[in-house]
Parts: structure tokens; sequence; C-alpha cells
């Protein structure tokens, strides 16, 4: 009986210490792995800017973006608490928060509700999603926007869901911006 207790014993305690041994992470992201490129997205300027409508706002686009990135291995998204304006964003300011996050792009998102009717509360369900993305210099790469009503000519359904199908919208045309870019610069010059 005591060969059986300390056979146990003796079991448990060396799972126990082989527990304790450090090993390689698994993922990429914490190793550093330079195939990954992180992109900082900064918190959407909304226009109008109510207070009651931001953080179902920021919570949308959050949940957009980072279910569209989670399809992307060689992509993470940084969420920056801060809001930027869209339309004069201070250069040094992004590359400041792309060295301090080590960040290789950072986006400006902006959206703007449509106003219906007379009230001041009363909007519509469509909105307009604008996305800029920097490089980690903080030049300015690209613009682009992506209108639900336009689009998709939606009448029915949530705010949430139409910031949701605005900001994949605009990441789908901001890849095909940067994909014509991409074969612009390696384009040889002939003169």
């Amino acid at each position: 009986m005591k060969k059986i207790y300390f056979l146990a014993f003796s079991l448990v305690a060396l799972f126990a210490l082989k527990s304790c041994v450090p090993g390689k992470t698994q993922s990429a992201a914490s190793s550093g792995d330079p195939k990954i490129q992180k992109i900082l997205y900064f918190n959407p300027e909304i226009f109008p800017e109510i207070e009651e409508i931001k953080d179902p706002t920021y919570s949308a686009f959050y949940s957009a973006v980072s279910d569209r990135l989670s399809r992307f291995r060689n992509y993470r998204m940084l969420r920056v608490d801060s809001n930027l304006p869209f339309d004069s964003a201070d250069s040094k300011l992004i590359k400041e928060f792309c060295e301090n996050n080590n960040a290789q792009f950072a986006v400006i998102p902006k959206v703007k509700y449509f106003k219906v009717g007379l009230g001041t509360y009363i909007f519509s369900n469509q909105v307009v999603v604008s996305l800029k993305i920097y490089d980690a210099d903080g030049n300015f790469i690209t613009e682009t926007d992506y209108d639900t009503y336009k689009k998709n000519a939606r009448l029915l359904g949530s705010a949430e869901n139409s910031i949701k199908i605005g900001t994949v919208g605009a990441m789908k045309k901001l890849g095909k911006n940067l994909r014509t870019a991409r074969k612009d610069w390696q384009t040889p010059v002939e003169n």
C-alpha cells in the first residue's frame, strides 16, 4: 500500500514540477513575429456629437473591426481610446502612437448619422462610415467611405447593424484602395 501512495505522490509531484517549467508561447503577436502587422484603431469621430450614442457606436464599430480582422492571421487590431479629428489629424501624434504601440498602421474613423425629422434626437438608421489610414511615420496613405443608404438602400434595421455593415464595407474598399496603390508603387515608370 505504501508503494502505491509513494508512486501516486511522485507522479503528482512530477506533473506539478513539469507544469512550472516555462515554455514557448503559441501566440505570434506576443512573440514579436515580424509577419504580424499591428493596426491602431482610434475611437471614431461621431457626427452629431451626442454623448448618448458614443458608447453604442464604439461598441458596434470595434465589433465589426474585430470580426473582419479575425479572418486574417497577419493583422492584429490595437484599440486606442483616444479621439483624433478626422479632417485634421496630427501626423506627429499618429507617429508617436505607432511608436509607443509598435504598430505599422493607424486608422482614423468617422461615423456620420443621418438626421431625419424636425427634432434634435431623431436619427435614421443610415450611417456613413469613413476611414483614413496612415503609416507608422504619420504619412497619409488613403481614405475611403461607405454610405449604407446608397450601397444597400437599407430602410429597416438597427443603427448598430448599419454601423457594422458600413464598417465592413469601408474596410473592404480600403483594402481595394491599398491593393491598387501597391500596384502603382510597384509599376516602373517609363520616361
